[in-house]
């Protein structure tokens, strides 16, 4: 039994070797559009924000952070009792194995919805009063039900592969859940642009225009700009590469189309994103998740090996616990990577666009509409920054000054 284990072990930390040297090489030493001896000066926030707003978004960051931290502790608490107690929700179920197993694994995610809605509830109120959203509370709780349901249906699918391939390979079903946990990750970033909804073709043909010759200018003709609209939720700007293939282009929030952002900062958003799409990082994205799942599956064939294996409904409950757990705990480093990527993106709009006042300006604009941190405590960026700081992408406008 224990040679077993080892051997199981022993193969989970091979295999995340193998791909992490393989994604390493790919995106931090040749992918990467970031020079690797550019360094960025250090700056003071408070030559570029005003002393008062420096103290309202410091005072909001902390608010979200703490309520996120804690959601994240309820989190797991809920999941350890559903780990423990899960199993009872069994019952005379008629389902079969596999079907009694995805309806475990369907409550287990009601019940942490359920445990998550009053955070979410105050990060909506905390926005609210701070007027970087519009949405009412109820409408927010229906949407969060609604897109419940979306992982209901990932829930489901995961499960019948993982306990599919349980019955066929036993202890061993993890060496092939994660290529195919990947597979499926891929599918659903071709057709997730598909899926975003309130979507709209560019109609301003002067900034489309210049849309196609940044495209051009990064080596992505034909990726299609459209527009996203969110005014009836949010005045915050945002924007986002998705899919790949024939399916690629940048979604732009309407927010970003109003009379707050100049022509000069909303080609610097474009460039950025269109930086996404030249670096292909969606299918990078979707490596690296391939690589977590490798000892995420590896730890979950092991935990479940108590309750029978994968195979047994009774081990969906502790599965959904190693899983959610082992994500959490990876978020610090899944933070790195994305920093990394987010930073190139902007080193990319930089060549793009050569125009770094703008970035800067595009920046300092992103940041008070959206009323963020500029220059966050250690933790709270270790933790939750998945984007460089305001400061850090500010200083990078200044380092390809100074080249």
């Amino acid at each position: 039994m224990r040679s077993r284990t080892r051997a199981l072990l022993i193969g989970a930390a091979l295999a995340a070797l193998a791909a992490g040297l393989w994604l390493i090489a790919d995106r931090w030493l040749l992918g990467t559009a970031v020079p690797s001896g550019l360094r960025l000066p250090h700056l003071d926030a408070s030559g570029y924000f005003s002393h008062a707003y420096l103290q309202r978004s410091a005072s909001s960051e902390r608010f979200l952070s703490i309520d996120a931290l804690l959601a994240d502790v309820v989190l797991i608490g809920v999941l350890i009792l559903y780990a423990l107690r899960g199993q009872r929700l069994m019952g005379q179920s008629a389902a079969g194995p596999i079907g009694t197993g995805m309806m475990l694994g369907m409550l287990g995610f009601a019940v942490l919805w359920i445990a998550q809605l009053p955070f979410g509830i105050a990060a909506v109120w905390w926005d609210r009063r701070h007027g970087v959203s519009h949405q009412g509370y109820l409408s927010w709780a229906i949407e969060s039900f609604f897109a419940l349901g979306g992982r209901f249906l990932f829930v489901s699918l995961a499960l019948l592969v993982a306990m599919g391939l349980a019955r066929a390979l036993r202890g061993f079903w993890w060496i092939a859940a994660a290529p195919a946990f990947g597979g499926i990750a891929l599918l659903a970033a071709f057709f997730g642009p598909y899926l975003i909804p309130s979507v709209h073709p560019l109609h301003d043909r002067t900034l489309l225009a210049e849309a196609n010759a940044l495209a051009r200018v990064e080596k992505v003709p034909g990726t299609k700009v459209e527009i996203q609209d969110v005014s009836r939720l949010t005045t915050a700007p945002n924007a986002e590469a998705v899919g790949f293939g024939p399916t690629r282009r940048v979604i732009l929030w309407s927010t970003l189309l109003d009379d707050g952002f100049s022509r000069p900062e909303e080609r610097a958003v474009i460039a950025h994103e269109l930086g996404h799409v030249s670096h292909e990082d969606i299918i990078d994205g979707v490596g690296w998740l391939a690589l977590f799942l490798v000892p995420t599956t590896a730890l979950i064939a092991l935990a479940s090996r108590r309750y029978g294996g994968m195979a047994k409904p009774e081990a969906v409950p502790v599965a959904l616990l190693v899983a959610i757990a082992v994500s959490v705990v990876l978020l610090p480093v899944r933070n790195v990577i994305s920093r990394r990527v987010e930073a190139a993106a902007d080193w990319a709009a930089l060549q793009a666009t050569h125009d770094p006042a703008a970035q800067r300006s595009l920046m300092q604009r992103l940041a008070t509409r959206s009323l963020t941190n500029p220059n966050p405590p250690t933790w709270s960026y270790v933790l939750g920054a998945d984007h460089p700081t305001i400061m850090q992408r500010i200083a990078m406008t200044r380092a390809f000054e100074g080249r």
